[in-house]
């Protein structure tokens, strides 16, 4: 159990600037053995956006409600998914050939795509979390707390499908580039699906139904345009795959 609870902080420690207990020991391996609680950490970043947001829409309006506790999520992370959707832009966006697009997405700097990218990202997941709050505050923080952990699922789908495409050892997300067991899969899975009980079950049916779809289409982006994917297309995957949850939700309230 100590083991397993080491493998948890060692996620959160990577995917969030949240502090974790100083005798949680640190390795590529262990990080390796972490991605099994990806979509744990999902559940932890969930609960602050769901938390800052009901807290902030007791005394601002909801666009601003949402506008800020995106913001605190943010903050919580590190923008470390967001930097991967930019990187991600850049790279597949400027780039042709396969070493092009790898150069591109390794480089600091941001450019128009990534600025475009991420601009037009945070007012799309803004604006469908508005729209959802016209259900109420609960449907906002029901609708972030199935989105974070089923993104993340959809991220360490990736890891468990397709190869890792960079080949210089100092990448950060190296240590990720092995394939999740049966078990590691059941368990990510688990801890990236529960959530979806919160929801009315044709509004869980759209989450999934467009997670899976923007997965798809990301993975055969991916695999056609490189070969595999790297630590910013997980990154992307996880953006993208939030963004596509809450669409489905909006669409499944067409149905209900």
């Amino acid at each position: 159990m100590r083991y397993q609870l080491e493998l948890f902080f060692t996620a959160l420690g990577f995917f969030t600037r949240l502090p974790v207990p100083a005798w949680v020991p640190w390795s590529p391996e262990r990080l390796n053995h972490a991605a099994r609680y990806f979509p744990l950490v999902g559940w932890v970043v969930g609960a602050i956006g769901a938390l800052s947001y009901l807290v902030l829409a007791l005394i601002l309006p909801p666009s601003l409600a949402v506008i800020l506790s995106m913001a605190v999520t943010i903050r919580a992370t590190g923008a470390f998914h967001e930097d991967g959707w930019a990187d991600s832009c850049d790279g597949l966006g400027g780039g042709w050939e396969k070493a092009q697009v790898l150069t591109i997405m390794k480089d600091s700097r941001i450019g128009s795509y990534g600025t475009v990218g991420m601009v037009l990202m945070l007012l799309a997941k803004a604006a469908a979390l508005i729209e959802l709050g016209a259900d109420g505050d609960l449907a906002v923080a029901f609708a972030l707390l199935v989105a974070h952990p089923l993104s993340r699922l959809a991220s360490t789908s990736l890891i468990h499908l397709l190869p890792y495409v960079r080949e210089d050892e100092t990448s950060k997300s190296k240590p990720l580039a092995r394939r999740l067991s049966g078990t590691e899969l059941a368990i990510a899975c688990a801890f990236g699906l529960l959530p979806l009980a919160l929801l009315a079950p044709l509004e869980a049916l759209g989450a999934v139904t467009a997670t899976i779809a923007a997965t798809v289409w990301a993975a055969r982006m991916f695999v056609r345009r490189l070969g595999g994917y790297t630590g910013d297309l997980l990154g992307a995957t996880q953006q993208v795959t939030e963004l596509a949850c809450y669409l489905g939700i909006l669409v499944a309230w067409n149905f209900i």
